[in-house]
């Protein structure tokens, strides 16, 4: 008797005979003789001259109707208004400033510039409010400048977002979630202000005194807290005479025995490295030469630190930028404002000669 077997690979028969025949061969393949039809290519129906010509018109500047102007026309209608920004290099220029300025204080006596003992750092924070009269005169702020001085790379990357943002949400949508996020930050900095003052940093009580959007937050940052100590500063107001600008920095305290300009920041996204915090390394350099120039603090403070914390409760990151570190960002803090002043002056000299 004989046994057909399929083969599953080959698509073909075997004919297995049994041993007890004088047959020499046990098996031979029917493969060739069982040949499955041959597949129908799906391109096999595509109208070969048609489709010709129509690569012949795309491609052939001499018969192509499409233009910049069109394609642009195009490309909106499709994906939205178009960033009109060049994409920059991805090599930055490495620029200097043209005066370098002091970060610390230097006529100062080293008495001084020496860290006070513990237990001058008892005593309760400094807090200088923002004065917004109009007796004094204007001075812009680190976040202003660093707005109106962002580079080309950031502007688009930037500007790329939020178009995506909107697409997703809409205008309203978008300007809703904006409006979020402001207030859980604010929100988030009231709670971290009551926690430091008070000293209690036991935020995984049964029951918690804060709101529960911030709840996520605070258990992000609980970790860092226990390292944080003899707070010196807290949302006050630091201003550099010579240069001319402000800001108000979230806390000045010790971190790991440094003393540090803490700036606390909140994020969606995780920020495992310095790189992803784009310009606040920049930003608490300013305030930090700010405070070392400003006759109401009397101490100066080469070190700083920036804590990223997380709705859901995942452990911070905290970054922290030694003296040397600190030092290169005041640079570039330095080349950021001389552009500040560059666009005040050329936007006062437009001003003068409309007036004219």
């Amino acid at each position: 008797m004989f046994i057909l077997k399929r083969v599953a690979s080959g698509g073909g028969i075997i004919l297995r005979i049994p041993q007890s025949t004088s047959l020499p061969v046990s098996y031979f393949s029917a493969c060739h003789c069982l040949r499955s039809s041959k597949r129908r290519s799906p391109y096999s129906t595509v109208d070969s001259e048609r489709y010709s010509s129509l690569v012949k018109s795309v491609m052939s500047f001499r018969v192509s109707s499409q233009t910049p102007e069109t394609l642009l026309v195009e490309d909106e209608n499709m994906y939205g208004p178009v960033v009109k920004c060049q994409m920059p290099s991805t090599r930055p220029e490495m620029r200097v400033p043209k005066t370098l300025h002091p970060f610390l204080h230097c006529e100062e006596t080293p008495e001084e510039t020496v860290e006070p003992e513990e237990s001058e750092e008892s005593g309760p924070p400094t807090r200088i409010l923002l004065n917004r009269g109009k007796d004094r005169s204007f001075l812009p702020s680190v976040t202003r400048i660093l707005q109106q001085t962002l580079s080309p790379q950031q502007i688009f990357y930037l500007e790329r977002w939020k178009r995506k943002m909107i697409a997703e949400l809409g205008e309203e949508g978008f300007k809703e979630y904006s409006q979020n996020l402001f207030r859980q930050g604010k929100l988030f900095h009231s709670a971290l202000e009551d926690v430091l003052t008070s000293g209690d940093k036991n935020l995984l009580s049964d029951t918690p005194e804060h709101p529960p959007e911030v709840q996520g937050y605070l258990q992000s940052i609980s970790h860092v807290l226990e390292d944080v100590r003899a707070l010196r500063a807290i949302e006050s107001v630091v201003q550099h005479d010579s240069l001319g600008y402000r800001g108000i920095v979230d806390c000045v305290a010790r971190y790991r025995g440094v003393l540090c300009v803490i700036d606390w920041k909140t994020s969606e996204k995780p920020k495992p490295f310095l790189s992803n915090t784009y310009d606040n390394p920049v930003q608490v350099a300013a305030y930090a030469g700010a405070l070392n120039n400003d006759s109401n603090y009397k101490y100066q403070v080469e070190s700083g630190l920036i804590v990223v914390a997380y709705k859901d409760g995942t452990p911070a990151h905290a970054h922290q930028l030694r003296s040397e570190l600190m030092l290169q960002y005041w640079n570039k803090w330095l080349v950021r404002f001389e552009e500040f002043t560059k666009q005040r002056s050329s936007h006062a000299s437009s001003a003068s000669s409309e007036k004219r």
